[in-house]
């Protein structure tokens, strides 16, 4: 088992590469939570066990055509760790005034607590560029 920072990498190279599926699950522990804070596009935010995580990434394949996170800054705990990421997003749906296939962009503050490896935790705080 690596560090915190090993796993979470690996785990947005999966989200990047698409990941769905058991191919996504193997990441979470079945007792997983996500949380969404409130953001322009989920105004009332979102919680989700590991069945609504996974239906929302099969969801979201429809509408982001690509997607690539870049790593800023990271700090790290005993079992957690609090990510900045600059996100960008190719959509495959008109979003607002972007078009398909325009670039949306993002700044994500991302905290995940891992038991054994696996996500039990994590919290998005995500921040949309003006579009």
């Amino acid at each position: 088992m690596g560090s915190c920072l090993e796993l979470a990498m690996t785990y947005l190279k999966a989200l990047e590469d698409g990941a769905t599926g058991d191919d996504l699950a193997a990441f979470f522990d079945k007792d997983a939570v996500q949380e969404e804070f409130p953001n322009r596009l989920n105004p009332n935010g979102a919680k989700r066990d590991l069945a609504a995580l996974l239906d929302g990434a099969e969801r979201g394949k429809h509408v982001i055509r690509q997607q690539r996170f870049e790593l800023l800054n990271s700090v790290e705990s005993e079992g957690a760790i609090a990510l900045e990421v600059q996100w960008t997003g190719i959509l495959a749906v008109p979003i607002g005034n972007l078009p398909a296939g325009g670039e949306m962009r993002a700044r994500f503050a991302v905290f995940i607590e891992y038991k054994d490896g696996k996500i039990v935790r994590q919290r998005n705080y995500d921040c949309f560029e003006p579009w």
